[in-house]
């Protein structure tokens, strides 16, 4: 790690400092502390190691987000104790998602049980006013407010796009460990302004203060702050087992920037002619990090060939989707279908004249077939993407964020046009 040149302090909290750079402008440096506290600071202990701890956490948490496609304000880690960030404005909302019913929605919700699964999640969110111990807020509430922030005012849409994108990086996160066996029970993050691209992005930092979790769905097993929150004296032994818990959340957290599966797609072309809608199926999957073969392979007048083709790929253990790309009748996909245990995805490269009729040939199968049909070359490599996401928690991800992101998109492509026609 380089070492870098430092501008002022522009904040300080219970558990970090923010410093500016002064050789990057538009970054700031998130130097965290050896402080562990609770109650709003009524309780707070020094933990040795704990600023490595909280760092090596919030980098990895924030790096699994990126790669996914969240927009955040992580730029690197710069130290041990140390990350660089976008400068944010921030807004001083925690968000707080929640897929069991623990903690204060106990206390604030009398007569609902321990363990109450949300489905879809609970969202709430909190102003974070420390005299007044963070109160509830409604969204009508921080509407109401008219935040402006680095130039942007927090109205309607921005509130339904932080909601949205918190919903999304919980499902990302809970999808992630449940890799490890473990139960993201509730979680609270944060959102600020990016003062250059005057874009919201997930700020501040999620670490092990940040969420509850239960290895094994077991409360008893808990391995968050909660454990700090509930001892009845601090002691010397105490602090050490707490210790012990953050850090194994620190090393549990690389494993979720590991890809469990890899799985190929296959794509079988009957004729070369085909081979631009292919090479289009081909880079769509390396959207994904898919990888992709291309092959050719008639089913009418090679299907000796095809099947060998096909017994090459079943006999090497990698997860496999097929996809079929003939023109005019396509033999390949249902041969294929009724060939192998795999998936097989017809995607017929459709010309103008004949391919109102030529389709029928990827639609109407004999029965015993399981081949579906997408026309759109990069709507099948979303749909193998889709097949292999559910055992590949990184790769789903990917969709779940891409999906977040074209709902954004969309929301500001009406906000804008609103603007204009007023």
């Amino acid at each position: 790690f380089s070492p870098l040149k430092l501008g002022q302090k522009l904040n300080e909290g219970k558990t970090k400092q923010i410093i500016e750079l002064a050789d990057e402008s538009g970054h700031v440096l998130v130097q965290s502390k050896d402080q562990i506290t609770a109650g709003n600071a009524a309780r707070k202990d020094q933990m040795e190691g704990k600023a490595a701890i909280a760092n090596r956490t919030t980098s990895c948490v924030f790096k699994l987000l990126q790669e996914a496609g969240i927009k955040t304000a992580f730029v690197r880690q710069q130290s041990e104790t140390a990350f660089v960030a976008a400068r944010c404005e921030m807004i001083p909302i925690e968000w707080v998602c929640r897929r069991l019913a623990t903690g204060s929605f106990l206390k604030r919700n009398p007569g609902v049980k321990e363990g109450y699964r949300f489905s879809p999640l609970k969202m709430e969110m909190f102003f974070k006013d420390d005299a007044n111990n963070d109160p509830q807020w409604s969204e009508e509430q921080l509407l109401e407010k008219k935040f402006c922030l680095a130039g942007l005012t927090i109205g309607r849409c921005e509130v339904d796009i932080m909601n949205r994108t918190t919903v999304a990086i919980f499902e990302i996160l809970e999808r992630a460990w449940a890799t490890q066996n473990c139960t993201l029970v509730d979680m609270k993050i944060e959102f600020g302004v990016n003062v250059s691209s005057k874009e919201i992005v997930l700020a501040d930092v999620i670490d092990n203060d940040s969420w509850r979790l239960w290895p094994a769905g077991d409360r008893g097993q808990q391995k968050d702050k909660q454990v700090y929150r509930d001892l009845k004296e601090v002691t010397p032994e105490a602090m050490q087992m707490v210790k012990k818990n953050f850090e194994w959340v620190s090393e549990r957290v690389k494993l979720l920037l590991e890809p469990q599966a890899s799985g190929r797609v296959v794509v079988l072309m009957g004729s070369i002619s085909d081979l631009a809608h292919c090479e289009k199926i081909r880079k769509a999957c390396g959207s994904y990090g898919i990888p992709c073969v291309l092959r050719v392979t008639s089913a009418h007048k090679g299907p000796d060939e095809t099947l060998r083709i096909k017994a090459e790929y079943e006999g090497d253990g990698v997860a496999t989707v097929f996809v079929a790309v003939a023109g005019r009748s396509n033999g390949l996909g249902p041969v294929m279908s009724g060939n192998t245990a795999y998936p097989v995805i017809n995607c017929p490269p459709i010309t103008p004249d004949w391919g109102a009729q030529d389709v029928w040939s990827s639609l109407r199968m004999p029965s015993g077939l399981g081949c579906s049909t997408v026309l759109s070359p990069d709507a099948a490599a979303q749909f193998a993407a889709q097949i292999f996401g559910l055992s590949d928690h990184l790769l789903w991800a990917k969709l779940r964020a891409s999906m977040l992101n074209t709902w954004v998109s969309l929301k500001q492509a009406d906000q804008k046009l609103q603007a204009c026609s007023l």
